[in-house]
């Protein structure tokens, strides 16, 4: 799977307590919506690595 669609190593990817489950914190409008589940979109366009040393790289 590309990294673009693996939404689990997605920082908006996030688990809801009140729900018990994952969800995905980027409101995508209907197009959007389709054009990622029908496969026409390779990658999610909000997709950004869930990366929490990126800061720490950054300050070296």
């Amino acid at each position: 799977m590309s990294e673009g669609l693996n939404c689990e190593s997605c920082t908006h990817y996030v688990y809801n307590e009140d729900y018990e489950e994952y969800e995905c914190l980027v409101s995508l409008d209907e197009d959007e919506y389709y054009s990622l589940m029908s496969g026409s979109q390779k990658a999610c366009p909000y997709y950004r690595r869930d990366d929490e040393y990126e800061i720490v790289r950054k300050q070296n």
